[in-house]
């Protein structure tokens, strides 16, 4: 009896632990983004990597993320922006075409979370 009780607790937390990871948007580098972001414009993804730049003040500002591939400015309203050289996942829609702080960007993320 205790066997069949420990094998259905083991199934449940498989199968809980797939509804997560299906819930999370999916990982991509900032080049297969930069390189396409017609393809990504309006859809949910997660990056991660090391802030070089950041500004702002009263939790709206920009912080650009370096994954290795490439570089990417990130748009954070009430998130917060990290200092440099933070290291953060961060998901958020990506945009086309936007005018931020003076500045115009091609491609940048919209957020939507963060975890560092």
């Amino acid at each position: 009896m205790k066997k069949f009780q420990t094998r259905i607790l083991t199934i449940g937390l498989v199968l809980l632990g797939m509804l997560i990871l299906a819930g999370c948007p999916p990982r991509e580098s900032i080049e297969k983004i930069n390189r396409d972001p017609a393809r990504f414009a309006g859809r949910e993804v997660t990056i991660a990597g090391r802030v070089t730049n950041s500004f702002g003040a009263l939790g709206f500002g920009g912080y650009e993320i370096d994954d290795g591939t490439g570089r990417m400015w990130v748009i954070s309203e009430n998130f917060g922006v990290p200092g440099r050289d933070a290291r953060v996942a961060v998901t958020g829609r990506i945009e086309q075409g936007v005018a931020f702080g003076g500045r115009s960007f091609a491609t940048v993320m919209r957020q939507t979370q963060r975890r560092h």
